[in-house]
């Protein structure tokens, strides 16, 4: 297979996208070629000054635009036609790669995604999902940050798209699927988690019920959904907690 990299995309970039494309030729021997987007002096520059080896598995595609963190995402695909994230999106769309990695501006990623390549049947609306480190394992949550207005049909499809990349990618024979509340009675939550609860008894997924905050780390858990907003807050105050505990 091969990969497309927004090697212009993040805080610390193209610096930290080539540093984890170094890592990535020795660790993915199956990646047949990495797709590098972006101005074509300046990651040919990096990928120098970083000394990256196997460059015949490397191939930059020069792009003249990079999305900014201040830019509004879906502003920026429509816009910057040129940029780094819709380069690289627009190689999986044309059949050159199987998928797209980016540490970028989020909303960008999302809309071009959703824009250059449609969504799945069934699916109305994109989720991201992210792995947080659990007793048991890993534990999704989704969604992370996408869609902060979701609705409880949304909050079903995350947990059934939640639930079958468990099931494929970590091979779970049946995933265990919660919903994140601030109690473990079924009648707990605001009008969205009261909504969803029974969609979710419904659904096609191995439903534990509603789970706390704590039951992220502690409770054997694959996958816990939740709108973007929640979800997004949830994992940037783990980040933070964690980077201020290697402080003390």
């Amino acid at each position: 297979m091969n990969l497309a990299l927004d090697a212009m995309g993040g805080d610390i970039a193209p610096k930290n996208p080539i540093g984890g494309l170094k890592l990535a030729l020795e660790s993915l021997p199956l990646v047949k070629k990495f797709y590098l987007t972006g101005p074509r002096d300046v990651l040919e520059a990096e990928l120098d000054r970083q000394e990256v080896g196997q460059r015949e598995r490397v191939e930059i595609v020069h792009s003249t635009q990079v999305v900014e963190m201040s830019d509004s995402g879906l502003d920026a695909v429509r816009r910057k036609k040129n940029s780094s994230i819709s380069m690289a999106v627009d190689l999986v769309k044309q059949g050159e790669c199987q998928a797209v990695v980016s540490a970028g501006h989020t909303g960008a990623s999302v809309a071009a995604g959703t824009l250059m390549l449609g969504r799945l049947d069934g699916v109305d609306f994109p989720g991201i999902a992210s792995p947080m480190p659990n007793e048991h394992g890993v534990c999704y949550i989704l969604d992370a940050g996408a869609n902060p207005d979701a609705t409880p049909g949304h909050l079903v499809q995350y947990a059934i798209m939640g639930s079958t990349y468990a099931q494929y990618v970590h091979g779970k024979a049946s995933p265990v699927v919660g919903l994140m509340n601030v109690g473990e009675e079924d009648s707990k939550g605001n009008a969205l988690a009261k909504e969803t609860f029974p969609l979710l008894k419904l659904a096609p997924i191995n439903f534990k019920g509603n789970v706390e905050g704590h039951d992220i780390f502690e409770t054997e858990l694959d996958v816990i959904v939740c709108d973007g907003f929640t979800g997004n807050v949830i994992l940037k105050s783990c980040e933070a907690t964690a980077k201020a505990m290697f402080k003390c």
